[in-house]
């Protein structure tokens, strides 16, 4: 698990996970992924990481290694880093090119 995730947050370094997972523990997941992705469900992660940066997503999935992967993919297709995996919940960070105050989690809980 934690080779999984070093090989997704390579950028980030420990103070700014600390401060992400400090933060993350203040939100509720955004996205529930229960029977695959879809289209649907692939905007709402992208418009939900473009508007808030660090989003939790909770994947239904009894296959520890299925979820992984998923989260993976998800992870990778969007340039995002895992900051965290744990149990069914997922926390994922990527910088917005122009975050917006009001919604942005980073901004809105930074300390």
């Amino acid at each position: 698990m934690d080779q999984f995730l070093g090989q997704l947050s390579m950028s980030l370094d420990n103070k700014q996970q600390k401060q992400f997972r400090s933060i993350g523990h203040q939100l509720s997941p955004i996205v529930i992924i229960a029977k695959g992705v879809n289209d649907n469900i692939n905007s709402e992660i992208d418009r939900a990481l473009k508007d808030h940066e660090l989003i939790k997503i909770k994947v239904h999935s009894n296959d520890r290694e299925a979820k992984k992967a998923l989260v993976h993919s998800i992870c990778k297709s969007r340039g995002a880093e895992l900051v965290q995996l744990i149990g069914h919940v997922a926390l994922i960070y990527k910088p917005a090119k122009n975050p917006n105050p009001k919604l942005s989690n980073i901004l809105r809980y930074k300390q």
